[in-house]
Order: structure tokens, then C-alpha cells, then sequence
């Protein structure tokens, strides 16, 4: 389908829809998807990477540390890829120090990563428990980012709520959870707050909500379609109001730090711009996603086209209220203007059209939308299916953003690509691409205004993938998971990024072509030593299957007979095929 063409027209009767009249630095209108920018960030722009505890920290069960809905999840069968869990990822709980080398390597300027509410609150609950093994961890992981002058970003909840928490009172369908994560995140504040100058309360509150409570696709796994999601998000956003308010009014006079929240979002492009459903509709798109959380954050009310699409569907099903739960004027109050900055987390775009969803079929948080999502077959889609690369739409939403929301601080707290394969490749040329294309589009954001202080690379390490496993790595490092020691291998990305980052930017293009050239040669070198490492433990694997029969029996038999014999299969038909052609001509 030749979108390119339509969609690269005029997008003034978009800005209008948008209600983006103040935009008069940047021009929706202008087709230079391709363009590229030499230029550089502003002084002190910060360069960091990324990490969740769940997804790297390994260690599920030890030093006291509670259970979470993400342990009980993926100990289910059928809940992710291969049956793969976290309970030892990445080892990051052994090896934080090795990791912060490879962070002062590159000489970032802050690190993104998250603390587990189970390992310093084992039930979640402050008066029954605290976890001294779980809050040292943490306080020495801080230490040592200050020690190499690295500034640590912490966020409370990276999804992994103590399991607990669920089992007794539903999580977050339960309004009790404002006040228990409040009690926990001003343990934090209390604990680490003297060293820890950003915090983020909430990453992808929308994940925890939609995946989490509407497609049972996370933890907890629940499918309360057309409702779960949204009560869960009513309950994460006044608790991070609640905990803003909590560090305004206890701890920001003495220690100085900020507390925001970080939102995820896809950019929404109309199929037709000249067609006003289709504007609407990529309208709908950002304020179903992105707009959900920071509109009543800024502005202190959910997005009138949610009010309106929702309540309407409501009523089409004959409910007295709307599914979509609603502010008090004092909440409204309350949580207005509860960000110091705003975190964003951006990976992809689509095109958007309308589509109008029956109402008798059953309503969802997708069927509300009355939208459909298309992407272009041309956009590059390496790794997760859902993520395709289309660096212009970033600076689309961050200009989106501006506009929106009154130009707030903004730091961005992921950004980044996958790749999907089953053998290792160090040379990730298509993730040079990119970052290149993504932190170039945030530099046009930039000078057109956009207030970006900071941009975190998605991620420093491979780690585990929530319902993917271990099948897809958007680490800047590989990780060999099949080792027991987790070593981790540089991919061609670190030494792009690491330029990037020496250079605050881009020169010229001579110089950022030769970064290029220069990175993939030193990644052969990397993909040598892990192709030798890899043959070392295939060689101890066999010995070990060996040397211990009894317990390996079956093991042998799967991994190496059946193997073997279906290759033998197969030669031997090809011979017997090829014996059969001859012989008939």
C-alpha cells in the first residue's frame, strides 16, 4: 500500500484537530521523513541507559525478598515463550558492579533502573515488614553509581507488585493500593531519597493496566474486559499523585529532588489527511494511550474523547454510568500539576484509521478507541512484531507533547529496538540505524522547541522480555543466557552510541559514517570471542551428559539424538531423491 505519499501531505487540518495551534515552531505540514540533521544537543544534555529489576536482577527468592505477581506468572505454564521466567535473568542482584563498569565504559551521564517493591517490602505491607538484606542492596547499587559520577533515576514501580498485594485485595482494581504504595515509595524517599534526585513513579502505567488487567497478556493475567483497565488506571494515577504530594510536602524542602512519572506512547499518523474520520481517529489513537494518564496529570481530567467515546458505548449497553470511573472536583485538584517532568517512553508509530466497532459484540479498551492500526511494509521490523522503526513519528509526539501539555521537562526514559533471531549476531547494524534515526528526530524536537533534557537507551543489557522471554534482546550488551556466569558481549550499538554521546550529537556526516565503519569492525572481534565461548560450553554440555547418564538420559535423547537422527532423515532422503532423478532421466 502506497501510504508514503498521502500521508506526507499537509497535516494542517490535523493541527486543528489536535488542538496544536500553538505550535508555531514546528511545521506539521512538512514532508522530511528523510531528512537528517548535523547538529548537537544543548550543554549538560544527559545520556543514559535503562533497567528493570524484574527484568535483570535474577535472585527471586533470596536475601528475604517477597514474592511478586511476575514470580507467580511466569511459574504458570503457557503464560510466556518457552515457559522462560526472571528467577535468574541477567544475575544483575550479583553483578551491579560489573554492570556500572560498562556503564562508566560508556560513559553515560545517568542510569535508569527500577526497585522491587517484594525485596525491600516482602508483602508489600510497610508495618509487617522490611527487608534490611533488600534496602542495603539498593543503597550500595546508588553508592556505586555516585562513586563513578553517574546519576542514578529510580523508578518505584516497574510492574513487579507483591504478590500479596493481589492475592488479598486484587491489586490495583483495589483503592487500598494508593495508600500501600505510598507507604513504600516514602520508604524510598526516606532511605535513598538523600542520594536519589529523580524519581519516576509508574512506568507504562498503560502496560499495567490494558496487559495487565484487560488481555491477561501480564501479571496478574486477569481479562476484566471493558472495565478492569480502566479502574486499574484510576487507582495508579491518584497514587502518583499521592506520592508526589508526599515528597512535596515531606521531603523536597530538604533533599531538592523531582518526582514525575513515565508514559509510554505510540505516535498516531492519520491513513488519509484528508479525511476528517481518519484525523479524529489519530486523534483518538494518542489520547487513548499517552493522553489516558498525562492529561489528567497536567490538566486534571481524563481526555474529553475518552469521556465521550466511553460514556457513550456505556450507555449503548444500557449501564447507568460510564465504565470509565470519574474525578471528584477535589481529585481533579489534587492531582493536577503533580509532575516535575514528564518520562516518556516511545518506540514506534502507526498509521490510523477510523473503524466503528458494534457495540453488541462486548466492549473492550480496543473496541472504545473505534480505531484501526495499519503500518507501512516498508518500515523496518527487526525484532518484536509490534515494534517497527519510524524515527519521524518520534518528534511528532514529542512536539505533541509540547503543545498539549505546556512544553513540561521531559526526559526520555526508553527508547529502543529488538531484534528477534536464534543465533548471535554482535554486529546489530539495524540498531545503529535506529538510534541514529530516533536521537536525531529528538535533536529536530529540540530546536523546535521541545524541552528534552535527557534520552535513556532501551537497554544496557538482553534481559528477560515479560511474555516473550528471552526471545527478543533489546540490550545494548548481549547477554549469554546459556552461561552460568550471564557474560555480557558489546554489539556494535555501544560503540555508535558511546560516539554519539562523546560528540553531544552529530558533526558532520564524513565523521557519523565513520562511526559507523569503526563500530562494525570492532564487533567481529566481539562476535569471535562469544562464537569460542559458545563452542566451550557446547563442549562441557556433551561432557556433562556423559559423565552423569543417569540424571541426563532424556536430556541426551532430546538435545542430541533426535537432532542427530532427523539430520541423518533428512540426508538420506535428499541422496534417495536425487538417485530417483537421475534415474528416471
Amino acid at each position: 500500500m502506497m501510504l508514503s505519499h498521502r500521508v506526507g501531505r499537509a497535516c494542517h487540518v490535523l493541527v486543528l484537530v489536535l488542538c496544536l495551534s500553538a505550535a508555531e515552531d514546528f511545521d506539521w505540514s512538512a514532508n522530511n521523513h528523510d531528512s537528517f540533521y548535523y547538529g548537537t544537543f544543548p550543554n549538560g544534555f544527559s545520556w543514559g541507559a535503562g533497567s528493570s529489576a524484574y527484568q535483570t536482577e535474577g535472585a527471586w527468592d533470596k536475601d528475604g525478598k517477597g514474592l511478586s505477581i511476575w514470580d507467580v506468572f511466569t511459574h504458570k505454564k503457557g503464560k510466556t515463550f518457552l515457559n522462560d521466567t526472571g528467577d535468574s535473568s541477567c544475575e544483575g542482584y550479583y553483578k551491579f558492579k560489573d554492570d556500572i563498569s560498562l556503564i562508566k565504559e560508556m560513559n553515560l551521564n545517568h542510569y535508569r533502573f527500577s526497585i522491587s517493591w517484594p525485596r525491600i517490602m516482602p508483602t508489600g505491607i510497610r508495618s509487617d515488614h522490611v527487608n534490611e538484606k533488600g534496602v542495603k542492596y539498593y543503597s550500595a547499587l546508588i553508592d556505586e553509581l555516585l562513586e563513578h559520577n553517574i546519576t542514578p533515576i529510580v523508578t518505584l514501580y516497574h510492574w513487579d507488585l507483591p504478590q500479596v498485594l493481589q492475592e488479598k485485595y486484587g491489586g490495583w482494581q483495589n483503592i487500598s493500593m494508593i495508600n500501600y504504595f505510598n507507604d513504600f515509595a516514602n520508604l524510598c524517599f526516606e532511605r535513598y531519597g538523600d542520594r536519589v534526585k529523580y524519581w519516576i513513579t509508574f512506568n507504562n502505567p498503560w502496560s499495567v493496566a490494558v496487559e495487565g488487567y484487560e488481555t491477561g497478556e501480564h501479571a496478574p493475567g486477569l481479562k476484566l474486559r471493558g472495565t478492569g483497565a480502566y479502574r486499574a488506571a484510576h487507582h495508579i494515577i491518584k497514587a502518583h499523585a499521592k506520592v508526589w504530594h508526599t515528597y512535596d510536602t515531606q521531603w523536597r524542602n530538604k533533599q531538592r529532588g523531582m518526582v514525575g512519572i513515565s508514559l509510554s506512547g505510540d505516535w498516531g499518523e492519520p491513513v488519509d489527511i484528508t479525511n476528517q474520520k481518519d484525523i479524529e481517529a489519530a486523534e483518538r489513537y494518542v489520547q487513548f494511550y499517552l493522553g489516558w494518564f498525562a492529561t489528567p496529570i497536567f490538566h486534571g481530567d481524563y481526555p474529553q474523547v475518552m469521556k465521550d467515546f466511553i460514556g457513550k458505548k456505556s450507555a449503548q449497553q444500557g449501564l447507568g454510568t460510564s465504565r470509565l470511573p470519574t474525578f471528584s472536583s477535589q481529585e481533579k485538584s489534587y492531582i493536577k500539576g503533580t509532575s516535575d517532568f514528564l518520562g516518556v517512553g516511545h518506540f514506534t508509530t502507526r498509521y490510523i484509521t477510523q473503524k466503528n466497532y458494534p457495540f453488541n459484540r462486548g466492549s473492550t479498551y480496543f473496541s472504545d478507541r473505534d480505531v484501526a492500526e495499519l503500518v507501512d511494509p516498508r518500515w523496518p521490523d527487526p525484532g518484536s512484531e509490534w515494534l517497527y522503526s519510524v524515527p519521524w513519528g518520534f518528534r511528532r509526539l514529542l512536539n505533541f507533547i509540547k503543545t498539549q501539555y505546556g512544553n513540561p521537562m521531559i526526559f526520555i526514559t526508553e527508547n529502543g529496538v529488538s531484534e528477534k533471531m536464534m543465533c548471535t549476531e554482535l554486529c546489530d547494524d539495524w540498531r545503529i540505524q535506529y538510534y541514529k534515526g530516533y536521537i536525531n528526530e529528538m535533536l529536530k524536537a529540540i530546536r523546535d522547541g521541545v524541552n528534552v533534557k535527557g534520552y535513556t537507551a532501551w537497554s544496557l543489557l538482553d534481559k528477560f522480555e515479560w511474555d516473550e522471554g528471552y526471545s527478543e534482546r533489546f540490550g545494548l550488551y548481549y547477554v549469554d543466557f546459556r552461561s552460568k556466569n550471564k557474560p555480557r558481549y558489546p554489539k556494535a550499538s555501544v560503540q555508535f552510541y558511546k560516539r554519539i554521546i562523546k560528540s553531544n550529537g552529530f558533526p558532520n556526516q564524513r565523521e557519523v559514517e565513520n562511526w559507523k565503519t569503526k563500530a562494525t569492525e570492532t564487533c567481529s572481534t566481539s562476535n569471535q570471542l562469544l562464537a569460542a565461548e559458545e563452542q566451550r560450553n557446547t563442549a562441557a554440555n556433551i561432557l556433562r551428559l556423559i559423565h552423569d547418564p543417569l540424571t541426563s538420559h532424556m536430556e541426551m535423547v532430546t538435545e542430541v539424538v533426535v537432532p542427530t537422527v532427523c539430520t541423518l532423515c533428512i540426508l538420506i532422503s535428499a541422496v534417495f531423491l536425487m538417485f530417483l532423478l537421475r534415474k528416471r532421466n
